[in-house]
């Protein structure tokens, strides 16, 4: 992916809390060109499975344009109490605070294969929900992919330790 993707990523110190470094998105979400482009290159991603998942909120954006783009159904992975009806719930750390994370319980056909996506690979505790919670509904998460990696925080070498047969993919290096 070319340089002036990661150029419009904006940094923004202490947010949401005092020690967080903030990657915005959001001017590369208003670049047309750019955020089709990687929506595209998460999509080459998605011909090995059968669903896409994202994760709130801003996996949501990514996730949604990728199934729309592979023809594959949408698996949203929501902030606990914003789903109705039977769910499976997950509770994690995170590297600033814990939070919950669930799915709708029975929805997909056991056994599909699932690509999560997310914007941002950090410590990997949302990413690990998220594969611990895709199993727990009887679906495989073969495959994760970001939008960007902060390498020092130590994520992806966490989820391979415990999952070592995923595959995991950052679209923008930094």
């Amino acid at each position: 992916m070319n340089k002036s993707a990661l150029d419009l990523i904006r940094i923004i110190p202490d947010f949401p809390k005092p020690g967080i470094t903030f990657k915005d998105i959001t001017p590369l979400l208003a670049d047309a060109e750019i955020f089709a482009k990687c929506c595209n290159e998460i999509a080459e991603a998605a011909k090995e499975v059968d669903y896409i998942a994202g994760i709130e909120a801003r996996g949501f954006i990514f996730a949604a344009a990728v199934a729309v783009i592979s023809g594959k159904g949408f698996i949203p992975i929501r902030k606990s109490g914003k789903l109705p009806g039977d769910v499976i719930s997950h509770s994690y750390d995170l590297e600033y605070g814990s939070a919950t994370l669930e799915i709708h319980a029975g929805l997909i056909p056991t056994g599909m294969r699932v690509l999560i996506v997310d914007d941002v690979l950090a410590t990997g505790g949302t990413a690990l929900a998220a594969v611990d919670l895709i199993a727990r509904a009887d679906l495989v998460p073969s495959a994760l992919t970001f939008l960007l990696e902060i390498p020092q925080l130590g994520g992806k070498s966490r989820l391979l330790k415990a999952h070592p047969a995923l595959q995991i993919r950052t679209i923008l290096a930094e």
